[in-house]
């Protein structure tokens, strides 16, 4: 059953935002290698044991929120099913190169999401 596997925190500073919550919450933010600015983020439970990752990149517009993602089978399955079901499609289906493919979409109730197809193979 898809459940969540991400959340991505949109920041206007990455400095500031990863010594608030590291320092709130205790999280681990790393700075992903690469040419793209983005953290990844490593939670713990109360027992301190692994929780959900997610990650922390820059804002890309100003209402941008936080965004949780589902992961599942098939991005594009999953986007056609959304529509069938009366929500929208924000943003279709892009690769995250090496990581998998990634979709943006709206509910019935004006609450977005994301999904998430894992596959190292995404150009």
């Amino acid at each position: 059953m898809p459940t969540i596997a991400h959340f991505d925190l949109p920041v206007d500073d990455p400095e500031r935002a990863k010594k608030f919550y590291s320092e709130l919450f205790g999280w681990k933010i790393e700075k992903v290698d690469g040419a793209f600015d983005y953290y990844f983020i490593e939670t713990t439970d109360l027992e301190g044991q692994p929780g959900l990752g997610g990650g922390m990149g820059p804002r890309g517009s100003p209402d941008q929120r936080i965004t949780n993602f589902v992961e599942v089978t098939s991005v594009d399955e999953y986007c056609d099913h959304v529509k069938e079901l009366g929500g929208m499609v924000l943003q279709p289906k892009m690769p995250v190169p090496g990581w998998g493919y990634l979709a943006v979409c709206m509910d019935t109730e004006a609450n977005t999401f994301g999904l998430w197809e894992v596959n190292e193979n995404a150009k």
